[in-house]
């Protein structure tokens, strides 16, 4: 713990529904979630306005249609993201040498380090020009937490969220802590949230006078020891510049065993859905999947794949959990399901849309389903088929969201395509809302285009709004 609140966390708010916002002038203010489009896509992010009907991240696309039925739907575009990340993160490291990405849209700053602040005074004054200049670079808001040690400080920008910013003075972290929820603690999932709650324990401040001796007992020596410090506010890990993630993995617990093995099942693909989510927000693909069974004795499996290239597409890491989970005796229980990916690359996927497709996601409701890259290879139009007859040529694809270029009207984006045609906006960052056209799906004067930058693109901070999960 240092003696000055000169660690900063910085958060980006809604990051993936803020960047098509602030690129889609008509979206400003509106309900956009960003996800899967097909009947198995998840919510990666919801814009606030979203989370005001409930949406949030790692829900279900189909239950979040039903919740927010006029929401826009979007399909993500990576590009764009890192290249907004990449901005945001060179701000960063010129305040610092020692800077900590999380993810694209999060990090750890060692204030100290830079010289920029020794004070709570300096670090306010680093902090605020901080998210002004995120704000005048990109139309985007952050939210900023200051603190003496890493974990108080994702807290605090945790509680500043929306587009605000919070500093934790040494000294004041018990008091500040203690009202607060268990779940806000890192590492209290779900599961140990409610094992603590039913030993009657649902605040920091009662995990605190538990004790450790109890905490000990009640989950272990390591989760226990570890769980007492954070709750006194205690946490010494320091900012380790630029680290490489060797791996990203998901796992749950379960407080009751699962035995029947279609839930199992269904287990193991939700986390390779979760999974997949966070490979992509730290920006990486992987080559091998691994899949952790703990069973009903404790004894712990791990099982691995090594696909033929890196891969960050949610239907070949569910295919291959699901293959590995085929290997695995389950009878007499389930306690504990992880999913995870190694051998991780550079983020390198281009085109998510058509990689889900080939690996054979449904396409979403109104989107024509396609054929794998190979098959287009060896089936070109015109080339004689089973009945010696021609094929006729495929339909282009288009996600909703993605970017295209009209010969005649310019930049746009696709609101939504299906029976043959494809609608387009015509507008572009720092633009007034644009106009919507319908075109057939093979007009020769729309082609897909790549995303526009930000820079220059008008403030669109969200309103303060309860920050959902």
């Amino acid at each position: 713990m240092r003696a000055a609140p000169t660690i900063l966390h910085l958060d980006m708010d809604a990051f993936y529904a803020s960047v098509e916002q602030a690129s889609k002038p008509s979206l400003r203010g509106k309900a956009v979630i960003v996800g899967g489009l097909g009947p198995r896509g998840v919510v990666a992010t919801a814009s606030y306005e979203a989370r005001r009907f409930g949406v949030h991240s790692a829900m279900p696309m189909a239950q979040a249609r039903r919740m927010c039925p006029n929401g826009a739907y979007l399909f993500p575009r990576f590009t764009l993201y890192r290249a907004v990340s990449d901005v945001v993160m060179g701000m960063l490291r010129e305040l610092s040498p020692l800077v900590e990405p999380l993810s694209l849209d999060e990090a750890f700053v060692d204030l100290e380090a830079g010289g920029v602040a020794r004070d709570a005074e300096s670090a306010l004054a680093t902090g605020q020009r901080l998210r002004a200049d995120i704000l005048a670079a990109t139309g985007l808001s952050g939210s900023v937490g200051l603190a003496g040690s890493k974990m108080l400080a994702k807290v605090a920008s945790e509680e500043a969220k929306p587009n605000g910013l919070l500093l934790i003075e040494p000294g004041t972290e018990r008091e500040l802590l203690a009202p607060m929820s268990v779940r806000t603690l890192p590492g209290v999932g779900p599961a140990t949230g409610e094992h603590l709650r039913r030993a009657g324990i649902t605040t920091v401040g009662e995990l605190a006078e538990a004790g450790e001796d109890e905490l000990v007992r009640m989950v272990g020596r390591a989760h226990g020891v570890g769980l007492y410090r954070m709750a006194l506010g205690l946490d010494d890990r320091p900012v380790v510049a630029e680290r490489d993630a060797k791996s990203v993995s998901v796992e749950d617990t379960f407080d009751v065993d699962l035995h029947d093995r279609v839930r199992i099942r269904g287990e193991v693909q939700r986390l390779a859905d979760r999974c997949v989510q966070r490979l992509r927000a730290s920006g990486h693909s992987g080559r091998t999947i691994v899949l952790k069974v703990r069973r009903y004795d404790f004894s712990t499996l791990t099982r691995s794949e090594t696909l033929r290239g890196p891969t960050d597409d949610p239907a070949v890491v569910r295919e291959a959990a699901g293959r590995l989970l085929e290997a695995v005796d389950t009878t007499g229980g389930v306690r504990l399901l992880g999913v995870g990916v190694t051998g991780l690359a550079d983020y390198t996927q281009e085109d998510l849309f058509a990689q889900s497709l080939a690996a054979g996601e449904p396409a979403a409701e109104g989107e024509p389903a396609g054929s794998t890259g190979a098959q287009e290879a060896e089936e070109a139009p015109g080339v004689p088929g089973a009945s010696g007859a021609p094929e006729p040529a495929r339909e282009r694809h288009w996600a909703a969201g993605s970017d295209v270029r009209h010969t005649v009207y310019g930049p746009g984006w696709v609101q939504g395509s299906g029976v043959g045609r494809v609608t387009v906006r015509f507008e572009q960052p720092g633009s007034e809302p644009g106009r919507v056209r319908t075109f057939l799906v093979d007009d020769p004067e729309l082609e897909p285009s790549d995303p526009l930058p930000l820079v220059g693109a008008p403030a669109s901070a969200p309103a303060p709004a309860p920050a959902g999960p």
